[in-house]
C-alpha cells in the first residue's frame, strides 16, 4: 500500500454526463465539469454525482486523476494562459505523486483507498479542448483511472498552491 500523506489535492471535479467518452464520430457533449470542495467516494461504484458512478461493475475507472505538474507543462508549452484544469475532464488535480508509479498499485489518499488501473490515456479531444498537439504531448502522462476500494469523502486540500 502506498500512503499519499505529502499529495495535495487542488482541484476536484463531477460531471453528470459525458463530453468525449462514446462521441466519436459525434459532437461533443456540452456538460460542465463542476468543481466542488469535497467528493463522496462509493467503494466499487464511484463518486457520488459524477457520470462514471455505477457505471458498470468493477469498472476500472471510477476515479481519475492528473498531475497539476502535468497541467502546468501544458499550459507552459503551448503559451496558453488562464486554461482550467477542468477540460481535461480528470475528477482530481493533485500534486506531490507521479500518478503513473501508482499504476497497478493500491494507494491511500486521506484514509481512502484506491486501486490504479491504468493511465487515464489523453485522447484527440484534447487537440480541441487544449491546442493542435496536446494529445501527442499528454502521451504517458494523461493521469491516472483507479477504482476506488472503501468509502470515504476526498477534500480538497487546505493549503493549495
Amino acid at each position: 500500500m502506498i500512503n499519499l500523506d505529502n499529495a495535495v489535492i487542488h482541484n476536484i471535479y463531477i460531471s453528470e454526463d459525458h463530453n468525449f467518452y462514446g462521441h466519436h464520430g459525434k459532437p461533443a457533449g456540452k456538460t460542465p465539469m463542476i468543481e466542488v470542495d469535497q467528493a463522496v467516494c462509493e467503494a466499487g461504484k464511484g463518486i457520488v454525482g459524477d457520470r462514471f458512478h455505477s457505471y458498470k461493475e468493477n469498472y476500472k475507472g471510477q476515479i481519475t486523476f492528473f498531475s497539476l505538474e502535468v497541467y502546468r507543462d501544458i499550459c507552459k508549452t503551448f503559451g496558453i494562459e488562464n486554461l482550467k484544469p477542468s477540460v481535461f475532464r480528470r475528477n482530481v488535480i493533485i500534486s506531490g505523486i507521479d500518478l503513473n508509479r501508482l499504476i497497478d498499485n493500491e494507494f491511500n489518499l486521506q484514509g481512502i483507498n484506491f486501486f490504479g488501473t491504468q493511465e487515464a490515456a489523453p485522447c484527440y479531444w484534447m487537440n480541441g479542448v487544449v491546442a493542435e498537439g496536446a494529445e501527442e504531448a499528454m502521451k504517458g502522462r494523461g493521469g491516472l483511472r483507479a477504482r476506488i476500494l472503501t468509502n470515504g469523502n476526498l477534500k480538497k486540500s487546505s493549503i493549495t498552491s
